[in-house]
């Protein structure tokens, strides 16, 4: 019993870290969606990489085509020129004179990820004058006013080296696997914030001055790499430039899952980032095996202490006050996203109940995932099989 308080002290303490997190996010969010909408609008490329259909492909390519930005063009991507997006894409464009689009076929990546392989191409196709290089995934659906504030940061200060949003999925038949992986999601949303000495790049709603793209070299410093978001993030750290995370550009992926599809998307997250950001795997590998063992442990140990007639009551309350500070920091970012994706309110309350209640199940996933990383460094992304040998050097095992 001793070790078991122990380490349920360790988990109140993280707890109360936690939720005091979260109310900063929630503070941060409102103080954000307070300010007026930005007139910072200079020459921008939307570079959005395709490959397969996504669930609402469609609907997510026509956002990008209706944002309330003056000058911008759209660049897509993808690895062959009979990949399905392109045709859904081809209606699409057939309907738009404006803004500027255009495809380009990158074709298969041999030394990098197919997705930064993509972006190596795209990212020497940009019109003369542009002066943002905006990165896009089409999995996610950005509202009308998207570009504009992801932009806007750039304008206020230099140091600012990019400004990020982030995905929150919201499932479109809500079940069981699609909300988990929405939950399992979450913790990663309200991990952005004030400070953006911590904050990271998300690769599906990024904005880059093309001058500091340029003067990283990133693109040369790409090669080799599978995410292209962590690699962009350790070159503005190197560098001592600021991420700017935006609320406003938090955005919707509306879709579902399986269960399968869930613990292969959660693996592949925490395999990646492993292998990029070791800081960040250990902490939460440990963090996570030191709740589980408190709660689920904990759930287990008084139930045998309670047939055999011992005191369970101390126990209890330590499980209950770790579970209760962990669903009051699930509501209040839940609250503070509700804010923010006012368009999608009915769809995201139909979440809310996964999120405050069931949310040890996200992190009994997180513990799987963070272990099964320690093991391997193979992942299957869009069809291609790559072994992550290193930060700067990846093998395609295989392509479907």
């Amino acid at each position: 019993m001793l070790i078991f308080y122990f380490l349920g002290a360790i988990a109140l303490w993280l707890g109360i870290a936690s939720l005091r997190s979260g109310l900063q996010f929630s503070k941060f969010v409102q103080g954000e969606l307070a300010r007026p909408l930005p007139d910072f609008t200079p020459p921008v490329t939307v570079i959005a990489p395709c490959r397969g259909l996504d669930q609402g492909l469609s609907e997510n390519l026509e956002a990008l085509f209706q944002q309330n930005y003056p000058s911008y063009e759209i660049i897509f991507v993808s690895d062959r020129a009979d990949d399905p997006a392109l045709s859904a894409l081809s209606e699409i464009r057939a309907r738009h004179s404006s803004p500027k689009s255009k495809i380009v076929i990158a074709g298969p990546a041999r030394e990098s990820g197919q997705k930064v392989h993509n972006l190596q191409v795209a990212t020497e196709e940009v019109a003369s004058d542009s002066e943002v290089l905006v990165f896009v995934d089409t999995d996610t659906r950005p509202d009308q006013n998207w570009l504009r504030w992801l932009v806007q940061p750039l304008g206020t200060h230099q140091q600012i080296g990019a400004s990020t949003g982030y995905r929150w999925f919201i499932p479109v038949r809500s079940n069981f696997a699609s909300q988990l992986r929405s939950v399992w999601n979450a913790s990663i949303t309200s991990a952005l914030g004030s400070d953006d000495q911590r904050n990271f790049c998300w690769g599906g709603s990024t904005a880059i001055r093309r001058e500091t793209f340029e003067q990283l070299q990133a693109r040369k410093r790409w090669r080799g790499t599978v995410s292209d978001d962590f690699a962009l993030t350790g070159m503005f750290r190197e560098a001592g430039l600021r991420i700017h995370f935006v609320p406003q550009c938090l955005t919707p992926s509306l879709e579902d899952c399986t269960f399968t599809e869930l613990v292969e998307f959660t693996t592949r997250q925490l395999k990646i980032t492993r292998v990029y950001a070791q800081h960040l795997w250990k902490p939460l590998l440990a963090g996570s095996a030191i709740f589980n063992i408190v709660f689920f442990g904990g759930l287990l140990l008084t139930s045998l202490r309670a047939m055999v007639g011992l005191s369970i009551a101390p126990a209890v309350a330590l499980i209950a006050a770790v579970y209760l500070l962990g669903s009051m920091k699930a509501y209040i970012r839940f609250c503070a996203v509700r804010l923010v994706l006012k368009d999608y309110q009915t769809q995201l309350d139909k979440g809310l109940s996964f999120h405050v209640f069931l949310w040890p199940l996200a992190s009994l996933l997180y513990l799987y995932n963070a272990v099964t990383a320690a093991f391997s460094r193979r992942i299957k992304w869009r069809g291609i099989t790559y072994e992550l040998k290193s930060p700067t050097e990846a093998v395609i095992i295989s392509r479907e």
